[in-house]
């Protein structure tokens, strides 16, 4: 996976869990499907594991077809690379207006939402309950990206920062980007 897709993937996260339509819980839990299709119809499934508490804290597990761990503060960016056996650190140095994406965040006739933001468009599903059930949108390799959320918990308190970070294996072989 690209970091470029993880960044956008948190970035994401970012923009829409705060939306005060979408009536977003201080953290919840989900299991996920994202899948990715480039330009010429190549095709990526993963699965895993999301967490996300308060407002800058987000950690995803994923679990096949790679077992990855990528968790952010919103300010560093942990990737726990199983099968390489390597921990990346990122600082997450772009800016992102979180308030502008907000306030282009509008309701669809659908009842989904949608977002432009930095000439890309957004688009969240809720599900029955009002909760969050996916995200779609065009990565900057004109890569297809439709994240699907089942098993969703939503609770009103955070979860312990520590649950949060990602578990550091010391024989793993450390890069810093």
């Amino acid at each position: 996976m690209k970091i470029r897709n993880i960044l956008i993937s948190i970035a994401l996260f970012f923009t829409f869990l705060n939306a005060e339509e979408l009536k977003m819980p201080i953290a919840f839990e989900s299991q996920f499907v994202q899948e990715i299709i480039s330009p010429s119809k190549k095709k990526i499934r993963y699965t895993g594991k999301v967490q996300y508490s308060k407002s800058s804290l987000l950690k995803w597990q994923y679990i096949s077809p790679t077992k990855k761990e990528v968790c952010t503060d919103g300010k560093e960016l942990v990737i726990v690379d199983h099968d390489l056996e390597q921990i990346s650190f990122y600082t997450i140095d772009k800016g992102f207006d979180l308030s502008a994406v907000l306030e282009n965040a509008k309701k669809q006739k659908n009842g989904s939402f949608m977002a432009a933001y930095q000439k890309k468009n957004y688009y969240i599903n809720l599900n029955a309950n009002g909760q969050l059930a996916g995200i779609a949108y065009n990565d900057d390799l004109d890569n297809s990206v439709n994240i699907r959320f089942s098993g969703m918990k939503y609770s009103n308190a955070p979860f312990p920062s520590s649950s949060m970070k990602c578990v550091l294996p010391r024989d793993y072989d450390i890069i810093r980007g």
